[in-house]
């Protein structure tokens, strides 16, 4: 176990814990990015182990559907331990989320207004990862389309 200096609890390679987050993360000191990449190196295996046994189309459809129903549960859960409006609640997710990606997601805010929020994704370091797995729509799903569900709440 390492030690920490009192002046500096946190060492400066991982990210600040997030609360509202906390429940999604589970252990804070771990970065986004590593969460991503360690779900990764279990779903694949499985996803390809069902793929080959029962087909892609259909092995594909029921990870989508898990993935989804996983996704928005959890943004729903959280979005439960937030006070305040549906938008007050998005508000807080998204610069929760924010704050987790920045370091491997990179984009410019096209339109920010009470009608809609449109951003234009320049990086996006986990794209290139599953890019190089071969797996581009397994990162969509376990990350792009979650905002669709902090949309939701």
């Amino acid at each position: 176990m390492s030690e920490t200096s009192p002046q500096n609890s946190t060492p400066p390679h991982k990210e600040p814990k997030t609360d509202v987050l906390s429940a999604y993360l589970i252990n804070s000191d771990i970065l986004m990015f590593e969460k991503l990449k360690t779900q990764t190196q279990v779903l694949v295996p499985i996803i390809r182990a069902f793929r080959a046994a029962m087909g892609e189309a259909q092995a594909n459809q029921i990870l989508r559907t898990a993935l989804r129903e996983w996704s928005a549960q959890l943004f729903h859960d959280l979005g439960q331990q937030i006070d305040g409006s549906p938008k007050k609640k998005w508000a807080t997710l998204n610069a929760a989320i924010a704050a987790k990606t920045a370091d491997f997601i990179e984009y410019d805010v096209l339109r920010q207004d009470k009608e809609a929020f449109e951003v234009n994704m320049t990086s996006c370091r986990l794209a290139e990862f599953f890019k190089l797995l071969n797996e581009p729509e397994l990162g969509a799903l376990l990350a792009c389309e979650a905002d669709f569900d902090i949309a939701g709440l």
